[in-house]
């Protein structure tokens, strides 16, 4: 039987050449619409689809192209079954043993119009058919049709991957649950790591189709290329300084911050950061949420110089060329990079854990929207600094990993202390009253949870802390309280759980 190749494609890059080659190789080439006129206008000969279809041209406004018993009988019988070759033959279909299609770009334009139903009953006959039938849903791909006989299959799980992120895309735009009995999550590959966590764990990074999150407009600019831990510390790093409208910086190690500031302009913020602790942010990433000048990067060398501390990662918004070429100087390895603004509202309101096996989809945590139901439960009434203080410790210990207790300079809105990702309480009281050091004195203790006994108000007593935050709804709750009130410390209860994970 005569051999045919179907071209019918959004993306038009490379079809003309491949359609040469299909030619050259001794396949007469079928063809649609858009794509039919391209290779027309290359003097590409090609059979328009509706000689095969006997379907009106056009028909439905185009909903009605590609459907048919002739192109999917063509692309599905199976060349090694005698029966279905006598009864292909008997029938006049066309052989078609190549199929190169991808589909509208659904989430560039979302809507009914863009819904394609031809397109993917061809990429699926194609896939389903790979023995005898080579799929092709990426331009990228055509040049490697002279090997293709060795990835059939790899091509076939590609199309099924492509109409699966496809489809996904249109159940989202369908659906009004929030929670939905089954759920895809769309994810293109837009990054291959350095490695993931540990050298020996290969790693890549995955987006949403139009994502507004700054990790799809991360910008490599110098030094090293990014480990799976480093996206990590980026990502908390971001979702840190995201929360703050005034300057912020965060340092962060193994996912979790070990310094948090705001200041009046980004490099106060990053020194605030850094000295907050300075021994655990040497081989730290640094990230804000304004653009790096040559001042602020100025305390990265400084860092360097004086402490031999070094950076691992910054990644900023924008950086302007001095500061650029400064830290180029500072750290022949170190990487930089850039993401853009921050967007004020997420393109995505939920958050997304894996449980080996399985997945916790929850909503975003945001912070601000709870400061109106706070409670102060202490006979002493905290001063409007310290409430002051307080917001800030609450957005900060919102990024800690669980159990997180930390200290909040007094004064000035950063950390002074991180106990983060302790399995007991007291365990992240003490580290974070230990860090602290001279700045424990009337500082603020900010917790992530309730109390369950008052062993860490009555510690944070003998530290001289000036006030602290917790949740609240312990059943020891009044022990807490009492202790609190007979170290006159004032006490505010959140009523809202802060855990990271």
């Amino acid at each position: 039987m005569k051999k045919y190749a179907l071209l019918s494609v959004f993306d038009k890059t490379g079809i003309t050449d491949f359609a040469k080659v299909l030619d050259g190789l001794g396949y007469e080439i079928i063809s649609t619409g858009g794509t039919l006129d391209v290779l027309k206008k290359e003097g590409i000969d090609a059979v328009p689809i509706d000689e095969i279809t006997g379907n009106p041209r056009d028909c439905f406004d185009g909903r009605m192209k590609t459907v048919s018993f002739q192109i999917e009988s063509g692309i599905l019988f199976d060349r090694k079954n005698p029966s279905h070759v006598k009864q292909a033959e008997k029938l006049k279909l066309p052989q078609i043993d190549v199929v190169a299609c991808n589909l509208y770009p659904f989430e560039e334009k979302p809507g009914i119009e863009t819904i394609d139903v031809g397109g993917p009953t061809m990429i699926r006959a194609a896939a389903k058919n790979y023995q005898n039938v080579l799929v092709f849903v990426d331009p990228k791909d055509y040049e490697k049709i002279l090997e293709s006989d060795k990835l059939r299959q790899q091509l076939a799980a590609k199309a099924f991957y492509h109409l699966s992120f496809y489809d996904s895309q249109i159940g989202s735009f369908f659906s009004e649950e929030k929670f939905p009995k089954e759920l895809t999550i769309p994810l293109r590959k837009t990054n291959v790591l350095r490695y993931g966590e540990n050298p020996h764990q290969e790693g890549a990074l995955y987006l949403m189709p139009k994502t507004n999150s700054p990790l799809a407009k991360l910008k490599h600019l110098w030094g090293r290329e990014l480990s799976g831990t480093n996206i990590g510390d980026i990502h908390t790093g971001l979702e840190t300084v995201r929360q703050f409208k005034e300057p912020a910086a965060c340092v962060i190690k193994h996912l979790s911050p070990c310094g948090i500031a705001v200041g009046s302009d980004v490099g106060e913020a990053l020194d605030r950061a850094i000295k907050a602790d300075p021994v655990s942010a040497f081989g730290g990433v640094v990230v804000l949420n304004k653009p790096m000048d040559l001042g602020t990067a100025k305390i990265i060398a400084t860092f360097k110089n004086e402490r031999a501390g070094n950076v691992d990662i910054v990644a900023v918004p924008e950086i302007s060329d001095d500061a650029l070429e400064l830290l180029k100087k500072v750290r022949k390895s170190m990487g930089v990079y850039t993401f853009g603004e921050i967007p004020q509202k997420r393109s995505e309101n939920f958050d997304l854990k894996y449980f080996g096996g399985g997945v916790l989809l929850q909503d975003v945590d945001e912070a601000e929207e709870s400061f109106k139901d706070w409670t102060t439960v202490t006979r002493k009434k905290p001063t409007a600094k310290q409430l002051e203080q307080m917001k800030f410790g609450f957005k900060a210990v919102k990024a800690v990993r669980s159990n997180a207790v930390i200290v909040i300079d007094k004064d000035i809105p950063m950390t002074r202390g991180i106990g983060s990702g302790q399995t007991s309480r007291i365990g992240a009281t003490k580290i974070a009253l230990e860090q602290a050091q001279d700045f424990v004195k009337d500082g603020i203790l900010i917790s992530d949870s309730f109390f369950p006994f008052d062993d860490s108000v009555k510690l944070a007593a003998k530290y001289g802390i000036g006030a602290i935050l917790e949740q609240g709804g312990s059943v020891n709750d009044k022990a807490s309280v009492t202790a609190a009130d007979e170290a006159g410390i004032p006490m505010v209860f959140t009523g809202r759980r802060a855990f990271r994970h």
